[in-house]
């Protein structure tokens, strides 16, 4: 089967969850079919991307989008009334260039990464799949609450349009496809068609447990330049670290991250270390004691939480990160993975500070917490797995449409 794949960035290298997600269910359904990759890119291009993606793609596609239209395109999508990063990602040349490789392609089937290149292809008349991967208008709605006054217009006005535009895309897509029950629900879908929940998994070659000696008491991982990110980061160390070196004076943290912002960076002292980008982020799982990720902000399923536990470190975190894991690989509401020890969520400073001292001082709670979610995300986020439920989808809509 030639499947074409339509993303708003290079998936690689894989510091964003969009980018990790793409690469490794490329990597999964090249095994079987022909992978004819489209990838935007509106910054410079990593030096080993396309040695990293040739070897699974039929053809790699890889369309630069210049700066010089992008102001010129965000107003066009303000008067259309579409969401602001959709006018971002969209360009006149960009559209051309996708209209002539499809119709050189002829693909069996169209599989698009985010709501935010839908703008490309909605209106193709072949069979196609979106991957909606997270509810975008939820997570912009999380930022007005929390944004400055000043920000709170714009983020206002871009939730009410990804709302809208999430759900007009349901029709125009012959399968929609999600990571969790939680951003599932999420959409609003009056005409109750069906979302189908395909969640990542884990690069268990990568991600598995060293035994190396702990140099660094808590970790936080992830692309530091991302607001959530941000959020927590500075929740960590400005709020839970200074109340936590009363008990463990000698405690150390680690913010380990890709693209750190000023704020990241600001954040660095003696028993604080900011990484920057590092070739290897199973190497600091290693070196780390605790995972630590009060999310405050932000949709989707943190992959950072499964690589971590993947590793064997327990991890502790916050309701909106944790819920999506609870109702890990399940249509109901139910909380029952709460009730298993794979990791502790907290709804308070307090709570955090609790946890994260239960675990430096009680061993056996510790390797329960550790075993259990390293059981636990090997047993849920498989990419085979995922990967065939993905391809089983694909064929379906390849063969109905046929029809």
């Amino acid at each position: 089967m030639k499947i074409a794949v339509l993303l708003s960035r290079v998936p690689y290298p894989l510091e964003k969850g969009d980018k990790l997600r793409a690469y490794h269910q490329i990597v999964g359904l090249s095994q079987r079919h022909e992978i004819f990759l489209i990838a935007l890119c509106d910054s410079s291009i990593h030096p080993e991307a396309t040695v990293k993606l040739r070897p699974f793609c039929k053809e790699l596609y890889i369309l630069k989008l210049t700066r010089w239209s992008e102001i010129l395109n965000v107003c066009h999508a303000l008067f259309k009334g579409l969401p602001f990063q959709c006018g971002y990602f969209y360009r006149r040349q960009a559209q051309r260039q996708i209209d002539r490789i499809l119709e050189c392609v002829r693909p069996d089937v169209l599989y698009i990464q985010m709501v935010r290149v839908a703008e490309y292809v909605k209106d193709k008349n072949i069979p196609k799949i979106i991957d909606y991967q997270d509810v975008l208008s939820k997570g912009m709605h999380r930022r007005h609450e929390q944004a400055a006054w000043y920000l709170k217009p714009f983020f206002k006005a871009e939730f009410r349009r990804l709302l809208r535009y999430e759900k007009k895309l349901l029709s125009l897509f012959d399968r929609r496809i999600i990571i969790t029950a939680v951003d599932r629900d999420l959409i609003p879908n009056p005409a109750k068609l069906p979302i189908n929940i395909v969640p990542n998994g884990v690069d268990f070659e990568r991600y598995s447990y060293h035994g190396e000696t702990k140099a660094f008491d808590l970790i936080f991982t992830g692309n530091m330049s991302y607001p959530p990110n941000i959020k927590a980061a500075e929740y960590i160390v400005n709020q839970l670290v200074p109340i936590l070196k009363k008990h463990f004076p000698q405690l150390t943290t680690l913010i380990c991250g890709a693209s750190p912002s000023p704020r990241i960076v600001a954040l660095a002292r003696p028993d604080v270390m900011v990484t920057g980008w590092v070739d290897n982020m199973a190497d600091y799982y290693a070196q780390s004691r605790i995972f630590l990720a009060p999310m405050q902000l932000g949709t989707g399923l943190q992959n950072k939480l499964l690589e971590a536990m993947s590793m064997r470190l327990p991890c502790v975190t916050s309701p909106l990160a944790g819920r999506p894991l609870m109702q890990s690989n399940s249509n109901s509401n139910s909380n029952s993975n709460s009730n298993n020890n794979n990791f502790i969520v907290c709804h308070s400073k307090v709570e955090y500070i609790e946890a994260i001292t239960l675990l430096l001082t009680n061993s056996e709670k510790y390797n329960e917490i550790a075993n259990n979610g390293c059981q636990f995300v090997r047993k849920h986020y498989n990419w085979e797995t995922s990967n065939k439920v993905l391809a089983e989808i694909l064929e379906e809509v390849r063969h109905e449409i046929k029809l």
